[in-house]
């Protein structure tokens, strides 16, 4: 097992680009420089002993140096010991509204967004509770299983958008039929089911699924996204830019609202919780904390307890570059000259 210990650092290799743009700008202008001055005889002469490659060379050393200390910098370690470490915690699974209503704007910067914001918050919370996340809009899909990889969740939530399920409409109903499919019945764990959407369900009956949901020991919490005088849904071109809302065929604007009585009775139905999404509030750590309260089981799961660190190698080699780079000369070395290969071609163009 390979990890970084403090991967933050990694973000300075980011200015390795802007490093490389500003040497090749400084070798342009050095050339045109040299051409200004190319017919002085003082010139030539102070020039005769530098060496253009050697430059280069040395630029590539200090970049090289550069990438080995910021490696070193971020500590890469190599997993030692692999055990079972005892875990205790709740099998929970998130149900995401994907659809067009999601992108309305009566929650900043909007439903989508706001609730990207809280399950990414919640990741950051959990310890020893697995997490699974559905995707659903006209259909459900489970975008990423049960999994104690917060990492790997956090990566797949970033993802998620309009475009995740192609099929339009909102059905809550496929969703809990989803969840029911994805969860391990056999594992005694407890198991919740949060669902976040604006509460317009169009598609399916969401009472009965959530009482087959229920009747095999999933409890439901539910989250309204929106606001009941609703929100125009914004429309936006290839560019990014929002052109204009969705209109229906008479051209005028709808009005995307949220559907609070069926959310408050499907939470019902779980023995869960109704909240409504404020833009201030973060309602996944409330439910969280009730989710705390909850009986969890104990599991063992296999993960690396001693990590070895290998940063010395990386430095060491950083540093070997370094003071290669500040001992190499810029002047032309005449034993090495002679055995460069393209000397005698130089001078037959020098002849003619």
């Amino acid at each position: 097992m390979f990890r970084f210990a403090h991967p933050d650092y990694l973000y300075f290799l980011i200015a390795l680009p802007i490093l490389l743009v500003l040497y090749a700008y400084v070798r342009i202008q050095s050339v045109k420089a040299k051409k200004l001055f190319s017919s002085s005889e003082l010139f030539a002469r102070l020039a005769e002993q530098h060496s253009t490659r050697k430059g280069g060379v040395k630029a590539s050393l200090f970049i090289l140096a550069l990438i080995m200390l910021v490696i070193a910098l971020s500590n890469p370690q190599v997993g030692t010991r692999m055990e079972d470490v005892k875990q205790e915690g709740v099998d929970l699974f998130i149900a995401l509204d994907v659809s067009k209503s999601m992108l309305a704007e009566d929650i900043k910067p909007n439903r989508l967004e706001k609730a990207k914001y809280e399950i990414g918050n919640l990741i950051e919370r959990l310890s020893g509770d697995k997490i699974g996340m559905i995707v659903f809009s006209g259909e459900a899909y489970t975008q990423f299983p049960l999994t104690i990889d917060y990492s790997a969740a956090n990566l797949l939530l970033d993802v998620i958008d309009v475009e995740s399920v192609p099929n339009p409409g909102t059905a809550i109903g496929s969703a809990i039929e989803q969840s029911i499919k994805s969860f391990n019945f056999e594992d005694p764990a407890t198991k919740v089911l949060v669902i976040m959407t604006d509460g317009e369900n169009n598609s399916g009956d969401a009472i009965e699924k959530a009482k087959e949901a229920f009747e095999k020991g999933v409890r439901i919490y539910t989250i309204g996204l929106g606001s009941s005088a609703g929100a125009p849904i914004p429309i936006y071109n290839a560019n990014g830019q929002q052109s204009d809302f969705k209109r229906d065929r008479s051209g005028n604007v709808v009005l995307t609202k949220l559907d609070e009585a069926s959310l408050q009775e499907i939470a019902s139905i779980g023995k869960g919780k109704y909240f409504r999404a404020t833009n201030s509030q973060d309602e996944l750590d409330a439910i969280y904390k009730e989710i705390n309260g909850l009986e969890k089981r104990e599991f063992g799961a296999k993960q690396f307890t001693e990590y070895d660190d290998k940063f010395q190698y990386f430095l060491f080699i950083g540093m070997i570059l370094l003071f290669i780079e500040v001992i190499l000369s810029d002047k032309r070395t005449e034993w090495l000259a002679q055995y460069n290969p393209f000397r005698g071609l130089r001078s037959s163009k020098g002849i003619k």
